[in-house]
C-alpha cells in the first residue's frame, strides 16, 4: 500500500509477530506473518524453512517499473530492505511489457528482491487513466505480454512473480477470470484476486464468490483471496468460504501491525488474539516513529546513511507517521484534541510528552478496534484513456483469450 509498506512498517509487522504483542499471553509464532498467506504447497518463498507455521511475504510499496529503470532515489527507497527481510517482496507498476520486463531484470539481476507481485489491482485515476492498474488486464494481449515478460526476466535467478487483479473495470467489463487463466499460462506463481472492481473502488462489501469461481476455475494453480480482511476470523472465513490457497491482507493491517500475529495463530489454530492496552499501543506507535526515522536516514541508494540528517530524518518520520494516528488509536477512548497533538509531532520526544498525559492502562476496546480502517468512499466512474472499452486489443497485440 502507497504510503505504509515500506521498510519501517514491514520490520513492525516482522518483529511483533516474532516477539508477541503485549496484551496477548499467546507465544511466539513460528514463522514470519504475511501481508499474503499462501499454502504450502505453492511456488512462493518460505518464511518459514522449519514448515511448522504459516508461511507469508509482506510486499514493499508499488513502485513503477520507469522510475527503477531511471533508478530514481525515491524509488529506491520503497524497495529498500533491511538485511535481514527475508523474502524481499518488490511490487512492480508498468503498463509496458519491455520496461516491466527490464525493471524485473533488473531487480532480478541485482539481487534487489526474492520475488516479484505486478500489481493490476490499483483503481486510483492517475494509474487507470493511463490504462494501468486495474484497468489493464482488460486489453488481454498486452495483459498476457507484461506477465510474460516479468516471468522470463526473473526466470534466471529462481524468482516467482504474483500477479494482483481486480474482478474487473466495472460489472459490464469483467476480466478476473481471463487474467487468472493468462497468468497461470505465463508462467506466473500465483494470483491474487480483490473481490471488487476498479468502479467499486473500497465502497460495499468484497465479493467472495469471485473469488471461489475463480479458483475453482483455475484448480490446483494458487488462488489467494483479497479484500475486507479486517480479522484473523476475516481469513479463515475467506479460505473456507472460497476454497482459495491464502489471503493478501490490504487495509486491515492499518494501525494493527499485531493483526499478522492473530492470522499465524488462527492458522495453526490457537485462538489466540493480541489485546494490547493503550500504553501498549503507545509503545508500537513510538517504535513505528523510529524505524521510520531510519528509513529516511538512508541514503540515495537505498542503504543505510544520514540523507537527510537525524534531524531531518526525524521531522519527515513525523509527519509520514501523521496518517497512522488515527488508526492506532480506532476504538480506544482518546480525545479529538490529544489525536490531533498526536499527529502534529515533529520529534520523538514532542510524541512522549503528548502520550505521557494519556490513560496507559485503558484496555482493548475489543471489537471497536478490529474493524474497517481506511479507504472505503462510494463507487465511482473508472478514469480510463479515450476508447479504452471499444476494444480487448492494443498496440496490435491480440486479445489471447475470450472466455469468461
Amino acid at each position: 500500500m502507497a504510503g505504509v509498506t515500506n521498510a519501517a512498517f514491514r520490520r513492525l509487522c516482522r518483529e511483533y509477530l516474532r516477539a508477541g504483542v503485549p496484551g496477548t499471553s499467546r507465544p511466539p509464532v513460528p514463522g514470519t506473518g504475511a501481508s499474503g498467506t499462501p499454502a504450502s504447497g505453492t511456488r512462493l518463498p518460505r518464511t518459514d524453512p522449519a514448515g511448522t507455521g504459516p508461511v507469508g511475504i509482506f510486499v514493499s510499496e508499488m513502485v513503477t517499473a520507469r522510475a527503477l529503470l531511471e533508478r530514481n532515489a525515491e524509488s529506491l527507497l520503497l524497495i529498500a530492505h533491511d538485511p535481514d527481510e527475508r523474502p524481499r517482496s518488490v511490487q512492480v507498476h508498468g503498463t509496458d511489457p519491455r520496461t516491466v520486463g527490464e525493471a524485473v531484470g533488473m531487480l532480478a539481476g541485482e539481487g534487489r528482491a526474492d520475488h516479484i507481485d505486478l500489481n493490476f489491482g490499483c483503481p486510483v485515476p492517475k494509474v487507470t487513466r493511463g490504462g494501468g492498474g486495474a484497468a489493464l488486464p482488460w486489453k488481454t494481449g498486452l495483459f498476457a505480454a507484461i506477465v510474460r515478460r516479468a516471468v522470463r526476466a526473473a526466470g534466471p535467478e529462481g524468482i516467482p512473480v504474483t500477479v494482483k487483479i481486480r474482478k474487473g473495470i466495472d460489472e459490464a467489463h469483467l476480466s478476473y477470470l481471463q487474467a487468472g487463466r493468462i497468468a497461470r499460462d505465463e508462467g506466473a506463481a500465483a494470483v491474487a484476486l480483490h473481490g471488487r472492481t476498479a468502479a467499486d473502488h473500497y465502497s460495499g462489501t468484497a465479493d467472495r464468490e469471485s473469488v471461489a469461481r475463480l479458483k475453482a476455475d483455475l484448480g490446483t494453480f494458487p488462488v489467494l483471496g483479497n479484500g475486507d480482511i479486517w480479522s484473523a476470523q476475516d481469513a479463515l472465513d475467506m479460505v473456507r468460504e472460497t476454497g482459495c490457497d491464502g489471503v493478501v491482507v490490504g487495509r486491515g493491517c492499518l494501525g494493527r501491525p499485531w493483526l499478522f500475529a492473530d492470522l499465524s495463530s488462527a492458522l495453526l489454530g490457537d485462538g489466540h488474539l493480541c489485546e494490547p492496552t493503550l500504553g501498549e499501543v503507545l509503545t508500537i506507535m513510538r517504535r513505528h516513529i523510529e524505524l521510520l526515522r531510519d528509513h529516511f536516514g538512508r541514503d540515495r541508494r537505498g542503504t543505510a546513511g544520514d540523507r537527510d540528517g537525524p534531524d531531518g530524518a526525524q521531522r519527515r518520520a513525523c509527519r509520514d507517521f501523521r496518517k497512522h494516528v488515527a488508526w492506532y488509536l480506532k476504538g480506544y477512548e482518546v480525545g479529538r484534541r490529544t489525536r490531533s497533538d498526536l499527529a502534529l509531532v515533529d520529534s520523538l520526544d514532542a510524541f512522549d510528552a503528548v502520550a505521557a498525559g494519556l490513560d496507559h492502562d485503558q484496555p482493548h476496546p475489543g471489537p471497536p478496534a478490529r474493524g474497517p480502517r481506511g479507504r472505503c468512499g462510494s463507487p465511482r466512474p473508472v478514469a480510463l484513456p479515450d476508447g479504452w472499452l471499444l476494444s480487448r486489443d492494443v498496440d496490435g497485440l491480440p486479445a489471447v483469450s475470450r472466455c469468461g
